[in-house]
């Protein structure tokens, strides 16, 4: 074991295991990699020109909207369910949002979430935290896919899953002028990362 796997067991032994703690232990992060926890496991991942990219635009198209210092990237904010610390690639926070008594924003004033595929971690992205943004009440989540050039749109969450969820392919608009947002995306400079689907990818070892 490393020292790190060590210092998880002794905490989960004794009930203690938290994400600040884990965050701690984490620190500091691998240059270039994202650090994100995920139902109590820890995930690292490096990001590519293209996944960049597409984050960049999203954020650039946010900003006709949004205040700088209302779109956040890989910033970590806690979610419901069991040890969920996400560092999600683009969020927009509600105005009048505030920071809880640790300095770190709140679920609560999370208004927008997009995330964009990576193989490694595409199973997060579909499924654990489409979960917990969802019980976290996030008006609108987004997944960008650049594996098979769609996005898939997630909105009106109620009772802990979204009842909306509509799927097109890039070049497609995306319209979220009946959400929160009240903005429309486009996705026409999207980059594709290949052609063969990361939504099937299993989930990284525990």
């Amino acid at each position: 074991m490393t020292v790190l796997e060590d210092r998880i067991v002794m905490a989960e032994q004794s009930d203690e295991l938290t994400l600040d703690k884990m965050f701690e232990w984490l620190e500091p992060a691998p240059e270039g990699f994202k650090v994100e926890i995920v139902q109590g496991a820890i995930y690292m991942s490096p990001q590519r020109d293209n996944h960049w990219d597409i984050i960049a635009d999203i954020y650039d198209q946010l900003r006709m909207k949004y205040p700088r210092k209302r779109v956040k990237s890989d910033v970590r904010i806690d979610y419901p369910g069991h040890l969920n610390g996400f560092a999600s690639d683009v969020v927009a926070l509600k105005e009048g949002a505030v920071k809880d008594d640790k300095g770190r924003w709140r679920h609560q004033d999370v208004e927008f979430v997009a995330e964009v595929i990576s193989k490694d971690t595409a199973a997060n992205d579909y499924g654990p935290k489409l979960q917990a943004y969802a019980a976290a009440d996030v008006p609108v989540y987004l997944i960008v896919d650049p594996y098979t050039g769609e996005w898939h749109l997630h909105t009106r969450p109620k009772g802990g899953e979204y009842r909306a969820h509509l799927t097109l392919d890039f070049g497609d608009q995306i319209d979220l002028t009946q959400t929160s947002v009240a903005i429309k995306l486009t996705t026409d400079e999207f980059p594709r990362e290949g052609s063969t689907s990361a939504k099937e990818t299993p989930t990284a070892e525990q």
